[in-house]
């Protein structure tokens, strides 16, 4: 964007458009102060609004700020003031502020083209599509021959969902394209596959298949061609052209899943038999292929499953595929399954150890057949928690090839779902030792250390890969790598660091909004370049980008950590300690003394070596940047954890985080739960209510739930602040989700109800510690507790171990086997 100067000289206007055009912010603020230098022009509006957005430029934002309202005060009539306040209020993410000064600017300037792109950009990017529209219907008319003109109004019907209007204006903008039937033009494809796109979301199949037909030659990507064909032709019930589709398809990539569910819509088998001929068929076709085999282990049962999985098991076995378990994994949840499985596969591992043959009439094996059948096994009876049975069978594995990679890591997931963290990340680290150049194994095994609290030990792990010069957090924070992130800020959190832990969590969530601010760029590059079907699918995931699990897992930490700061506030450190030295003889204190110098003295060293990192990292980075005149835009507010350990109101914090979560997150009763505990302790009535209504539609036998509702009803039934409409409102609604009963007898009946199940059990025991108000109470309470103790250490099998685990595991209850 450059502006023109009536009252300056050609010379100073071109040589600061120059400048500005190339980032050479300093040599445009030399030609600004030569023109604002002028007696006459000292307060040209303008020159000190361009003036102040250059600054900005630099990092400077007060400054530039003042000398902008500065220019708008002296020039309020100027869509270059208003266009320029704009422009600092967008660098600042203040879209909806920014919004507003194009709309002034637009009143001196209606038809200026660069103001209108700019308020048609903000409104795509704040999902304002019906002020985007109009703006993209005044760019058609002032620019009727340019193609984004086009392209952007009918988009903008198309997020309107009026996918008629958007498929018109798409066709009325193809008949001005003059594009020869045998020229391959990329961008001419694209666009008729978008209108496709357009035509099917409208429900106009016939129309869609009509034009996909007619313009086939012409469109770039014949495999998209391929599958919408078979999908309208199934919208449109004509079979069997799209069981022609799909098996065309078949032969292309015998292995996608979906050409075979798509053939399977266009046969409607009337039987399971008949299905499994679809398969077979496929098979004798395709004899190399595993997708064939592998679907029918879906929908078949008894001695027709076991055929078809020995068939599936041998052919994997004596290839060596050692995903095979995770390719079944879907059949855990049928018990009868899963006893056909551990019957077949151990019979095999016996077989092969014998006689290394699957059977007594079959071929010979060679010896790994042996080794991947007990790697499966291995697998499978972790699956199913027999951990000491999985421990064998990966030990027999691992004294045959104790070279192999994968048995190291199965053997670690094996102690680590036992519930023995340290030992799982010892092998995890006995893995990566063996090959130090596979990035994944070196992943896996922070990843192990982390969920083991050795946080340095993780770091030094990821320092292998990560970039040289800068340390290993900084380059995985820089690179967005969320998944250590969220490890280290559950690890942080179980040490009870919570300010380390929050600044994981504010990391991850300036993630997302650098993902959600980075699409800005996207507007127009996709219209520029014409991937307008990979653009709407950006928009569409943009939309719900924060319902990602690494966005729930941070939300979720960050929340638990605020709710712990609220209920137990950090306090001064130094006066616990005067505290304790007061009840010290003099040579405990002296010793103590000694002690706390000499961590001193290591906490100084260690600084020391930071601090000299940090120096040469920014001499690394001013280096860098001596190549670019000047970098856009100031430094970003640092996390410091003590603040973030320390803040004033915890609640309003986690409200932050809680809000996408309730907007996006609707279906996991984790987010309704998080809801009310924060409501709970704000007293927030009818929000409570709301929460635990969500959530009891999921999962009304949630443990956690469970004392959700106990301390509702107990809340209301104490509080005496209530207006009298609200209170009514409350009793009627926990009268039908308690019925008559009171909390006692309601926890005693869902005690009774749940007596098998462990996280049930305890569950009732701590809402009783919280319905206990009288000492006889807290006696019956301390009793039930070392009952239900007893309970849990008499249901441990001798391959579970006890362990603590958190609230997300456990729904609240704190505690597993």
């Amino acid at each position: 964007m450059f502006y023109f100067l009536d009252v300056c000289c050609t010379n100073l206007k071109g040589s600061y458009n120059r400048c500005y055009e190339h980032k050479q912010y300093r040599n445009g603020l030399k030609f600004c102060k030569q023109i604002l230098s002028n007696p006459k022009f000292s307060e040209h509006g303008e020159t000190l609004a361009m003036k102040g957005l250059t600054l900005n430029c630099l990092g400077k934002k007060e400054e530039a700020y003042e000398l902008v309202r500065r220019g708008l005060r002296n020039d309020l009539k100027s869509h270059v003031c208003w266009h320029v306040y704009g422009l600092l209020q967008r660098s600042d993410k203040k879209y909806d502020e920014a919004i507003k000064c194009y709309r002034n600017a637009l009143k001196w300037d209606k038809d200026n083209l660069q103001i209108l792109r700019d308020l048609s950009l903000l409104q795509i990017q704040m999902r304002d599509l019906e002020g985007y529209r109009e703006t993209r219907y005044q760019l058609l008319q002032l620019r009727p021959a340019q193609r984004a003109s086009w392209i952007g109004y009918a988009i903008a019907y198309h997020l309107l969902e009026d996918y008629e209007m958007a498929a018109k204006i798409i066709e009325e903008f193809r008949k001005t394209q003059q594009t020869s039937p045998d020229k391959v033009d990329y961008e001419y494809s694209e666009l008729l596959l978008y209108q496709n796109q357009v035509l099917r979301e409208a429900g106009l199949f016939r129309e869609a298949l009509e034009h996909l037909t007619t313009y086939e030659k012409q469109i770039c990507d014949k495999l998209a061609v391929e599958e919408t064909k078979g999908e309208l032709l199934l919208s449109l019930e004509r079979f069997e052209e799209a069981a022609d589709v799909y098996r065309r398809l078949q032969e292309r990539n015998p292995e996608n899943w979906s050409y075979y569910h798509g053939l399977e819509k266009a046969l409607k088998p009337a039987s399971t038999e008949e299905k499994l001929k679809i398969y077979e068929e496929a098979w004798e076709k395709y004899p190399k292929g595993l997708v064939p085999l592998r679907l029918p282990l879906s929908f078949l049962s008894g001695d027709k499953f076991r055929e078809c999985l020995d068939r599936y098991l041998r052919m994997n076995f004596s290839k060596g595929c050692p995903p095979v378990f995770t390719t079944l994994r879907s059949l855990y949840q049928d018990k009868e399954k899963v006893s056909i499985i551990e019957d077949l596969v151990v019979g095999f591992e016996t077989s092969l150890r014998s006689s290394r043959m699957f059977s007594p009439d079959g071929m010979e094996e060679p010896p790994t057949t042996l080794l991947w059948v007990q790697y499966f096994l291995a697998q499978h009876f972790d699956q199913i928690s027999q951990h000491t049975m999985a421990l064998d069978y990966i030990n027999a594995a691992i004294e045959s090839t104790p070279t192999l990679i994968e048995l190291f890591l199965i053997k670690a997931k094996i102690y680590k779902h036992a519930g023995n963290i340290r030992e799982a990340a010892r092998w995890m680290d006995e893995a990566q030792a063996l090959d130090t150049a596979d990035r994944f194994i070196n992943s896996k095994c922070a990843k192990y250390l982390l969920k083991a609290g050795l946080v340095k030990e993780a770091e030094e792990m990821c320092a292998k890969f990560t970039r040289e010069g800068a340390s290993a957090v900084e380059n995985l924070n820089e690179m967005q790598c969320m998944w250590f992130q969220t490890e280290c800020a559950l690890a942080y959190k179980s040490m009870k660091k919570y300010g380390e832990a929050l600044k994981k969590c504010h990391e991850i969530e300036r993630h997302f909004v650098e993902i959600t601010d980075d699409q800005f760029d996207f507007h127009t590059y996709c219209m520029r370049k014409m991937t307008l079907r990979s653009y709407v699918d950006l928009l569409k995931l943009e939309d719900v980008l924060r319902m990602h699990p690494f966005y729930f897992k941070a939300s979720q930490t960050a929340i638990q950590i605020y709710l712990n700061l609220h209920d137990n506030p950090l306090t001064d450190d130094s006066k616990e300690l005067q505290a304790d030295t007061g009840n010290l003889t003099d040579k405990e204190l002296k010793k103590l003394r000694n002690k706390q110098r000499r961590a001193q003295k290591k906490a100084q060293l260690e600084e020391e070596k930071k601090n000299a990192e940090k120096e040469k990292q920014l001499k690394n980075q001013k280096k860098k940047k001596e190549d670019d005149d000047e970098e856009i835009g100031g430094p970003k507010e640092e996390l410091i954890p003590e603040k973030l350990a320390r803040v004033e109101n915890p609640l309003d914090e986690a409200v932050k985080f809680l809000t996408p979560l309730k907007n996006l997150v609707k279906n996991k009763i984790d987010t309704h739960l998080l809801a009310f505990e924060i409501y709970f302790r704000k007293e927030k009535y009818l929000l409570m209510l709301q929460s635990v209504k969500r959530a009891y539609a999921i999962d009304p036998d949630h443990p956690w739930l469970h004392q959700c509702l106990v301390r509702f009803f107990k809340g209301v039934s104490e509080s005496k602040d209530l207006a009298e409409s609200v209170s009514m409102v409350l009793k009627q609604e926990i009268s039908r989700l308690f019925g008559e009963s009171n909390a006692k007898s309601f926890n005693q009946a869902f005690l009774t109800k749940y007596f098998n199940s462990i996280p049930h059990r305890v569950a009732g025991a701590h809402t009783q510690h919280f319905m206990c108000s009288q000492l006889s109470n807290c006696y019956f309470f301390m009793f039930n507790v070392q009952f239900h103790l007893f309970f849990l250490l008499y249901s441990c099998q001798n391959d579970v171990l006890l362990r603590p685990f958190n609230t997300e595991e456990s729904g609240g209850t704190g505690y597993s086997t």
